[in-house]
């Protein structure tokens, strides 16, 4: 009996060393919002009241080698209120000693990497247009990527102080995909360059990026790719920002209405100020593009222009207490879009 209680202590003992030894460090975290928003579309249409939920849950998982490399991924879920979906997508990401890092599987596209934010409503004014309105509102409009691919992140200060670059391909099998678009490969490039100014701390975002993708024989006119460009600037309390993206996108719009091709252009601009626990954000965006059947080129433009603030009020640690409004005018084909209009959103968010 007493070796039988040995050999059973020695055994758990060895299976709790060897789990201790094959675990990752974890780290969790995620936010709660929920808010009312209200829309009132420039139509005769009633306004719209309903309740809007921002709820995820994300996973952080990382070890590092005994050469110092750091090996990590992450899986989150999203919306449990919407029905538990999760968003397990994410590859791996091996940092190097000297701050590089390189992604693996689902990567994405390192021109849509360094585009700069540029300051909206912190709201969740929602505000849907007409569902053929393909003008864009950012600044990563037309950087696609397969998952089949990498990016790698150079350490900071690249060839000069300030400057970070990334590099990323993906690719797939070649076989034109049926009945929708499917994206056989891409090369992407990015860089953000940081400098001071006097006491302005000014960020500069550039990226590139070229897409080829077919369904079943037919090809784009366009291939999807573009460029974009952006300035930040920081002061105190104050950052203003502004940028610019012009490029072709593949849109897909569903099974049951065949994908798109659009080009296409955005500027947007915005402002944010910090006081205290006050925190205010104002945006501008203006879109247009020409958007047609997949492989015939569009020739009338579809336009969007919205103006957004917000107010958000820290009111303990964690938890911000949100007030935005959205107003936007937009044409579909050259007509008036009549599902445009304004939109008020009031909630809390609680993050950890």
């Amino acid at each position: 009996m007493k070796k039988e209680l040995l050999i059973g202590t020695a055994l758990v003992s060895t299976l709790g060393a060897a789990s201790v030894a094959e675990a990752v460090t974890a780290t969790m975290s995620g936010n709660h919002q929920t808010g009312i928003e209200t829309e009132s579309p420039n139509s005769s249409t009633a306004d719209t009241r309903s309740q809007i939920n921002d709820n995820n849950f994300t996973v952080s998982l990382s070890e590092t080698t005994d050469g110092g490399m750091t090996i990590s991924s992450s899986f989150m879920l999203l919306n449990e209120a919407g029905g538990g979906s999760s968003d397990e997508d994410a590859g791996f990401t091996l940092t190097f000693t000297d701050g590089s890092k390189l992604d693996l599987i689902n990567a994405g596209n390192a021109s849509g990497s360094h585009a700069v934010s540029i300051p909206g409503s912190a709201g969740a004014e929602g505000l849907t247009l007409t569902s053929t309105n393909k003008a864009p509102t950012g600044l990563d409009f037309a950087a696609g990527s397969s998952v089949y691919g990498v990016e790698f992140h150079t350490a900071s200060d690249f060839m000069m102080d300030g400057l970070k670059m990334s590099f990323s391909a993906s690719t797939d099998n070649g076989a034109n995909s049926s009945g929708t678009y499917k994206v056989d490969g891409h090369i992407g490039v990015g860089a953000t360059y940081v400098t001071d100014m006097g006491d302005t701390a000014v960020t500069m975002g550039f990226g590139i990026s070229e897409t080829e993708g077919a369904i079943t024989t037919t090809n784009p006119s366009s291939d999807e790719g573009g460029v974009h460009f952006g300035v930040s600037a920081v002061t105190g309390d104050l950052t203003l920002a502004v940028g610019f993206a012009d490029g072709d996108s593949i849109e897909e719009t569903g099974t049951a209405v065949p994908d798109i091709e659009v080009d296409g252009e955005v500027v947007k601009a915005g402002i944010k100020y910090v006081q205290d626990d006050l925190t205010f954000n104002i945006g501008v965006v203006s879109g247009e593009a020409q958007d047609g059947a997949f492989g015939t080129p569009g020739t009338t433009n579809d336009t969007v222009d919205k103006v957004s603030a917000s107010v958000s009020y820290a009111v303990a640690s964690g938890v911000t207490a949100i007030v935005g409004y959205t107003d936007a005018d937009s044409t579909d084909e050259g007509a008036e879009d009549t599902s445009d209009g304004s939109a008020w959103y009031i909630g809390a968010n609680m993050s950890f």
